[in-house]
């Protein structure tokens, strides 16, 4: 026999379970897998921190690594041992969501959402760049970056 409280517990259940998926949903990127992979680590945070590949999606992965000879603004060209390592490594390992038309983190939605800040937090001297993750995110390397 059921209790005429069942069915508000069921509802409330189900409520906290649409919630917390959300909640999951809204926070995926907040902790990111961190870089694993010697090549990625050694190439990539020769000039930058190495980027987690959990932050872009392949099709965004793929264009960066297509266009090393300019990338973003500088001459980044692997030789091609490394740079298929590292092509695999960043594309199995990518996002599954993100905009693939997008190469800067960034750009994405999700990145824009999070850092809706006065213009002059980008001219700070210990930031200077929206690329420096690691001045506001002190674990940004481990592919920690929650605010809170």
């Amino acid at each position: 026999m059921r209790s005429p409280a069942m069915p508000c517990r069921l509802a409330a259940a189900t409520v906290l379970l649409v919630l917390s998926g959300a909640a999951a949903s809204a926070n995926e990127f907040e902790r990111v897998r961190p870089v694993t992979n010697d090549a990625t680590l050694k190439e990539c945070g020769e000039c930058h921190m190495a980027f987690q590949p959990g932050l872009l999606p392949a099709g965004s992965w793929t264009r960066i690594m297509d266009g090393l000879d300019d990338h973003f603004g500088e001459k980044a060209s692997l030789p091609p041992g490394p740079a298929a390592e590292i092509r695999a490594y960043l594309t199995g390992n990518a996002a599954g969501r993100g905009d693939p038309a997008l190469l800067r983190i960034t750009e994405q939605r999700w990145w824009l959402r999070e850092h809706r800040f006065r213009p002059e937090v980008w001219l700070r001297k210990d930031v200077l760049s929206k690329a420096n993750c690691e001045a506001c995110h002190r674990d940004a390397a481990r592919g920690l970056y929650d605010d809170d």
